[in-house]
């Protein structure tokens, strides 16, 4: 029998005190396979997730791990590089199918870790579909409708994977044992058909978000106060979704070991699907991707003036605020109004907008709305803007180059030229033209985009009750770019990651949100954020770190406060931010940026490490052994609270903002990046640490 303990095998991180195991997962003896409908097949944010732990999963499991999902063609010819599978049980699997009429592809996905993929063609299959609907059925009591094609598509899917994994384990017989980790219902039905026809692999089963959930929050009920009285079977009966619900269900209950991605999904998972998961994993990202050598505050200052450049040309005419005492904010994700947390941000904006007024504070923040609706082309009013902008630019550079000119001929000749003659009448018709052409009568819109339905857009209504039109007096402005950022475009022309990277702060009040990668991007960009403690990334802050706002990750309770209370909560955290100088906020983002080795794979794999074990010893039980009640190193460790200067003004000796391109000369609190970072990794709390097994590595240190 071998024994598997829960210790964690990769190389530790920066300040993460965890110690090498003693006895890793024996992967030359095993095959590992991750089935999701996102392979190679970008959906939502289950895509990112096995795309970004692809490297990190390779790197332990070398060719020994494989990604499943539905080929279409398209993304086979552009996303993969077909290729022959390592092993020939694996190359007689896929072709049992492939002779049988369903074909199957292989190859390497080209992204980072070039990992192997097993594509199943759907459609080339679909002919099987009324026969494995009757299998469903006389195995599971599961009935799938006609017009469901998501289900039946998700079904077929199921199908061919069961196909192939039973070929496979006949092929390898006791050789080696199989690991099959599935992502959520979509993949599931897969599972299912395993367990049901005793075929002896290890399963995994992750739900990223429960079904129900994602359709009760997006009827704006009261889902979380109200968890443990919903009638699941009902109200999945009532959204005609039961089949769905009962394979989700089926999954949860067949699987060896069951996962969800953040505390928050776990307490709804027990509620909804009634099994408390076996493992947490949270999810990650491949942090290198966003590493910039100690440059993201260079960076920072490189895109805001982007930024700052359309913000020019989006308020010509209206441009009565300093840019450089300007913050930007920004949402962005699925245009899910409530959901995302849209309607208590705008009612939060319209008290941040009351306050900065009431106190005369000259601080103006423009805040981006980055959500993709139905449009059909770009407001005029705004590429008329972005043209003045540019007409201004050229004026200015023909009048300078000009007066570059007389000047350097004037001082070729030894005299000091006359400031009154040196610019001609053309130059000054020039210039009025210029300034002529600036003048505005109306507003400057809200929103970047012509919306379809204009009328009944939740964000334009919501602007025209709070009563935010980019008026001189606010001190609050609102932009509406309804389409996903890109670098190709001629009002913004940014990617989403140099937005980023610009802006001050992003803001994330979601109510329903089992992960949340928007605010962990801005973490390993080194950009503070607002999130919720309904949200997974904000549970998982919440648990990790002492202080989260002084490394700046403010969490809004939105699960044990009235909306009206969140929306001061967020309104306070906002004009606190507002009233950090400029130093406090350099401060601040070094701390964020220091935050990004908890949001990487090679940390957050080990979840996943731990959920296969688990499987592993309860599927062959005889060749494996876990103690299951051995705490897991990688729990419990905190993030100390910072020793140095306090990133909120309140604790400062300033109560105003300081707004300069140098550092304020008369702020003599002490600070020093690289001795607080070091502070932090000494400090942080590890069960290794507390119990005196382990010693803190060293690591080198950071200089931003």
């Amino acid at each position: 029998m071998r024994r598997m303990s829960r210790s964690l095998s990769i190389t530790s991180l920066s300040g993460l005190s965890l110690q090498e195991e003693d006895d890793n997962i024996p992967v030359e003896n095993l095959l590992l396979f991750e089935i999701a409908w996102e392979v190679t097949n970008k959906v939502g944010g289950i895509y990112t997730v096995i795309q970004t732990k692809a490297k990190i999963t390779g790197d332990e499991w070398g060719d020994n791990f494989f990604m499943m999902g539905p080929y279409y063609e398209h993304n086979f010819k552009t996303q993969v590089d077909p290729c022959d599978p390592p092993t020939p049980a694996i190359r007689k699997a896929m072709d049992a199918l492939t002779n049988s009429g369903c074909p199957v592809y292989c190859g390497r996905w080209l992204i980072e870790g070039s990992p192997f993929v097993i594509l199943f063609d759907i459609g080339a299959a679909a002919w099987n579909l009324d026969r494995w609907k009757r299998d469903l059925w006389d195995t599971c009591g599961i009935g799938i409708p006609y017009h469901d094609r998501e289900a039946s598509d998700a079904l077929i899917f199921g199908s061919l994977v069961a196909w192939f994994f039973k070929e496979l384990t006949d092929e390898i017989g006791e050789e080696q044992n199989v690991i099959a980790h599935f992502h959520e219902w979509q993949a599931g039905v897969g599972l299912v058909l395993l367990r049901s026809r005793k075929v002896p692999i290890a399963t995994v089963f992750t739900t990223h978000a429960t079904l129900l959930g994602r359709y009760l929050c997006a009827g704006n009920v009261d889902f979380y106060n109200n968890l443990d009285k919903f009638n699941a079977d009902k109200e999945a009966g009532e959204r005609q979704i039961y089949h769905r619900y009962c394979l989700e269900r089926a999954s949860v209950h067949c699987a060896h070991t069951f996962t969800t991605v953040s505390q928050i999904t776990a307490v709804e998972a027990n509620h909804m699907l009634h099994r408390n998961p076996d493992v947490v994993t949270p999810n990650g990202l491949n942090v290198k991707k966003f590493s910039a050598m100690h440059e993201f505050q260079n960076l920072h200052s490189t895109n805001k003036s982007r930024i700052q450049e359309f913000v020019r040309g989006h308020f010509y005419g209206h441009l009565d605020f300093n840019l450089e005492k300007t913050l930007y904010f920004f949402i962005a994700g699925r245009y899910e109004f409530s959901n995302k947390g849209a309607d208590i941000f705008l009612e939060s904006l319209s008290r941040l907008n009351y306050l900065l007024k009431i106190h005369k504070n000259d601080v103006t923040v423009v805040v981006f709305f980055i959500m993709p609706a139905k449009t059909n082309n770009f407001n005029v009013e705004t590429l008329k803007g972005q043209a003045v902008r540019k007409q201004l630019w050229d004026t200015a550079q023909s009048v300078k180059e000009k007066f570059g000119k007389r000047l350097y001929e004037a001082l070729l000749k030894g005299e000091i030229p006359d400031m009154n003659n040196i610019l001609e009448r053309d130059d000054f018709s020039i210039m009025k033209r210029a300034i002529y052409a600036t003048q505005r009568y109306s507003l400057p819109p809200v929103t970047t985009h012509n919306m379809l339905d204009d009328a009944k857009d939740p964000i334009l209504n919501n602007v025209r009750r709070i009563n935010l039109f980019n008026s001189r007096n606010d001190r609050v402005k609102i932009v509406f770019h309804p389409e996903f950022l890109s670098s190709t475009s001629p009002l913004l022309p940014m990617d989403y990651e140099e937005f980023v990277r610009g802006c001050h702060l992003g803001v994330f009040p979601s109510y329903y949100e089992p992960w949340g990668y928007t605010p962990a991007e801005c973490t390993v960009m080194g950009i503070p954020s607002v999130t919720t403690n309904l949200s997974g990334f904000g549970c998982f802050m919440e648990e990790h770190i002492s202080d989260p706002a002084a490394y700046g990750i403010y969490i809004v309770d939105r699960r044990f406060r009235s909306a009206d209370e969140s929306c001061n909560q967020l309104t306070q955290f906002m004009f606190g931010f507002c009233q950090q100088s400029r130093r406090q906020r350099i401060i601040q983002r070094n701390r964020t940026e220091r935050l990004s080795d908890l949001l990487d794979w090679r940390y957050l794999g080990r979840f996943y490490m731990r959920a296969r074990k688990l499987a592993l010893s309860r599927a062959f039980p005889d060749k494996y052994e876990m103690d299951t009640l051995a705490p897991l190193q990688a729990e419990s460790f905190r993030y100390p609270r910072p020793q140095s200067v306090p990133p909120s003004p309140s604790a400062s000796a300033h109560s105003t903002p300081h707004h300069s391109d140098v550092e304020d000369e008369d702020d003599d609190e002490p600070y020093d990046e690289d001795e607080e970072a070091e502070w932090d990794r000494q400090n942080i709390k590890t069960p290794n640490v507390m119990l005196g097994t382990g010693k803190t590595k060293q690591p080198e240190q950071n200089g931003n």
